[in-house]
């Protein structure tokens, strides 16, 4: 009978996670996926939130590998999601499966992340992350930590947002002399001269002393620098998973 009894204990502590979307490998850490909170376009006033093939494309590459993976947001709760697009397998997949929306649903707040818990923080892009990541003091805590306990930062697309007022503890900008990539200022322009950002975030990487590396247009590009990785757009989104599985493992 006491045999029994923990054996429920075990399958009723399991469950309860709900934010852990895969079983643990050795002793590798948790990958924390953070996401955007801001539902709206301050500047354009349409929908915006989270690209959801940022989530889900690294999301299969770190189930592959059986790399726990666990989800923040800024406020805490369901995300706003864009990028919806049902035609992408992958996005499809994840979609219909109850635990991933069940862990989408209940994500844990920044301000509640306790750093010493992962491996690596990743920064999933979407437009709202230019309103929301930038001046959070929690994303800039979280990230300064995670990086100086040997962690590895990541993020892509807009993600990058995340890393532009991330100081150290000796006061550098993290992203300084280091190379990046991100949505570039040529893509933010593509489809309107005037974007509906607050600013570009390409060139204020730069501003931040890093050296911003780009490819064409729309083309996948993945940097990594120390245990710095990040990917220029939603194409990059499984290659900068690829990159922090290595370096995890």
């Amino acid at each position: 009978m006491n045999k029994l009894i923990a054996v429920i204990g075990a399958i009723s502590i399991a469950l309860s996670s709900t934010n852990a979307h895969s079983a643990s490998k050795g002793k590798v850490k948790p990958v924390l996926i953070v996401m955007t909170s801001q539902a709206k376009n301050v500047i354009s006033g349409e929908e915006t939130g989270f690209f959801l093939s940022e989530v889900t494309h690294p999301l299969a590459v770190f189930e592959q590998a059986q790399i726990p993976v666990e989800f923040a947001s800024i406020k805490g709760g369901e995300p706003p999601v864009d990028g919806f697009d049902l035609e992408d397998t992958t996005n499809a997949r994840y979609w219909k499966e109850p635990r991933f929306r069940k862990a989408i649903q209940n994500t844990q707040a920044i301000s509640a992340v306790d750093a010493n818990k992962y491996s690596a923080i990743y920064y999933a892009g979407g437009h709202g992350t230019m309103w929301d990541f930038p001046d959070n003091k929690d994303v800039q805590r979280v990230t300064r930590q995670v990086y100086e306990q040997g962690g590895v930062v990541a993020a892509v697309c807009h993600g990058p947002a995340a890393l532009v007022n991330v100081r150290l503890s000796n006061g550098e900008y993290l992203v300084a002399g280091k190379q990046v990539s991100a949505f570039t200022d040529e893509e933010e322009r593509a489809g309107d001269p005037k974007p509906a950002v607050p600013f570009l975030l390409a060139s204020k990487l730069k501003e931040r002393g890093a050296e911003h590396l780009a490819a064409a247009n729309w083309q996948a590009k993945v940097v990594v620098s120390e245990r710095l990785v990040t990917g220029q757009n939603p194409a990059s989104a499984k290659g900068v998973a690829q990159a922090i599985l290595k370096l995890v493992e």
